[in-house]
């Protein structure tokens, strides 16, 4: 045991590494995640005595999944945000977006919230953080109070992202009914998903003062996403909770805002369209970024300039047209979902396996061309830009210059799967977690979260996080005579946390609202909040098993 130790506090080495640079020294993350990997597999190397070749094949393999399907996926949703910008129709987002409420508060809401627990169920891999931040930035947000409050919306929802993988997952690994662990993770949940819509509001509105005049349509939004989703999990499955949750999210709270918040009594508070295009022609049409949209710059500040500049509510056909991009997301990624198994199983079966890592228990690394999101999501948006009077050309233009902008984020990524990849393989991750249950005893519950939330840490990934200490947490529950269901739950909980303070999270937030460079000033501002959250989830671990006989 006392080498165990030993081995445990050496392994932390990594990331204490990146929470110090990061949040310490403010170093950019396309430096310190580079950093981290070397140390990382310098540790691996010397001190786990893993071979070189599987290390460095180990962090090959964390690369290529960085960039297929992740760094992938960034681009296309940082992409479907830039061609709508610079075809004109963001404005008319945003217009439509103020009709609803003048009031940040209730946008934050509808935005970071509601929409983002939309897009987080549908795609997942980032597009929940990199659509609405870039969104709110470009409608007057302070950038880096958008990145945190999508970052923080971006936690409870992503339990069942990607069409409910994370948990279909943690199913797979530890043996336990997909269904009636669904359920229980709702359940565990359900607490924090009332208390996040207060504290977004709390953010935008300068603190607790800010919570007043709004509560009700808050508390609302809550209800709306936790109550439908316990039902879905409960009696439907993982993969439609999150889906249902948001939708019902973003009605009742677009309801309440338009029936019973016209208005708000605080202009501080307030936001216009001409804010918008004030915010548009300053951040070069993609929250800070200058070079985001190439020749779609132009189009972004004149389609604004000229948007901002009409009388009158925006039309139903506006509306549809500008919308249009999303509305092609969400009908491919449904259609070639698991949802349509005759769709689906002909995507994935387009793929093309080949052999990385060398170490035991490889497996060949798959590329799924057609079923992957961020095909889909290019793909919709092509065909949305076309439906917003974009050419093709102008189009492939702004495709190229989103990948150029991605790079710094792409090393960022990279750096830290091929990081997690070595952690795990090496043992690293299994040394940490196996400590950790071994000095809590009967007092695990309370860190079983955290365990989840390191995995979604060091790997971005929820699903990964549950892939890595499924099965540990279910021999934990065993060990002391606990509800392998609950404990199991709890790391999917601990997970959601994670992925509010994960470095990868963290990128595809400043890439989206031109802040790249300023990982560390965004993950000091998350960590207190991710904080809370890891405590909160442990109490209702350690003390909702019982009282709900679990």
């Amino acid at each position: 045991m006392h080498s165990n130790v030993i081995l445990f506090f050496i392994a932390l080495i990594p990331i204490i590494w990146l929470i110090v640079s990061l949040g310490a020294l403010k170093m950019p993350g396309h430096k310190a995640c580079p950093i981290a990997l070397v140390i990382t597999l310098i540790l691996a190397i010397a001190v786990w005595k893993f071979s070189i070749l599987d290390s460095l094949t180990g962090a090959l393999e964390g690369v290529v999944m960085g960039l297929w399907p992740i760094v992938y996926i960034i681009v296309a949703a940082v992409f479907t945000y830039n061609l709508t910008t610079a075809s004109g129709s963001m404005n008319t987002i945003q217009k439509m977006m103020t009709g609803v409420s003048s009031d940040k508060r209730i946008l934050t809401l509808i935005l970071a919230w509601g929409f983002g627990g939309f897009l987080e169920a549908i795609a997942g891999f980032g597009t929940a953080v990199a659509i609405p931040s870039g969104i709110m930035a470009g409608m007057g947000f302070n950038p880096i109070t958008a990145a945190v409050l999508c970052l923080i919306s971006n936690t409870t929802p992503t339990a069942f992202g990607a069409i409910g993988l994370p948990v279909t997952t943690l199913a797979q690994v530890s043996g336990l009914d997909v269904m009636h662990l669904s359920y229980v993770v709702t359940l565990q949940l359900f607490v924090l998903i009332l208390i996040i819509p207060f504290v977004l509001v709390a953010i935008v509105g300068g603190g607790l003062k800010g919570i007043k005049g709004v509560f009700g349509i808050t508390l609302a939004s809550g209800l709306a996403f936790a109550i439908p989703q316990i039902f879905v999990a409960k009696f439907i499955g993982a993969e439609l909770p999150a889906i249902v949750g948001s939708l019902c999210c973003l009605g009742v709270t677009i309801f309440m805002a338009k029936k019973f918040y016209p208005v708000t009594n605080r202009p501080d508070l307030s936001i216009s369209v001409h804010d918008s295009t004030d915010a548009l022609e300053e951040n070069g049409a993609s929250g800070g970024s200058a070079d985001a949209q190439g020749g779609g710059k132009e189009l972004a500040q004149g389609g604004a300039k000229e948007l901002a500049q009409a009388d009158g509510k925006v039309t139903p056909k506006q509306a549809v047209i500008a919308w249009m991009p999303f509305i092609f997301v969400f009908v491919l990624i449904i259609l070639c979902s698991s949802l349509v198994p005759p769709i689906h199983n002909v995507l994935v079966s387009i793929q093309t396996s080949i052999q990385i890592y060398t170490g035991n228990g490889a497996s060949p690394y798959t590329f799924q061309w057609l079923a992957c999101p961020g095909t889909l999501i290019i793909i919709a948006t092509f065909l949305g830009g076309l439906c917003q009077g974009l050419k093709p050309k102008e189009i492939l233009i702004i495709l190229g210059k989103t990948a150029k902008q991605m790079s710094k984020t792409a090393i960022t990524v990279c750096s830290i799967v091929a990081l997690a990849k070595v952690m795990g393989y090496s043992g690293m991750i299994s040394i940490i977690a196996t400590v950790l249950v071994a000095l809590t005893g009967s007092f695990y519950p309370l860190i079983a979260p955290i365990i989840g939330a390191l995995g979604t840490f060091v790997t971005g990934s929820d699903t990964s996080s549950n892939v890595l200490f499924g099965q540990l947490q279910v021999e934990a529950a065993r060990a002391i005579d606990a509800n392998s269901f609950w404990i199991a739950a709890a790391n999917m909980a601990g997970a959601t946390a994670g992925k509010m303070i994960s470095p990868q999270s963290i990128a595809v937030a400043t890439a989206a609202t031109g802040l790249t460079g300023q990982e560390g000033t965004i993950l000091t501002k998350a960590m207190k909040f991710c904080v809370a959250y890891v405590v909160i989830i442990g109490l209702v671990v350690y003390f909702g098993g019982p009282l709900l006989g679990f």
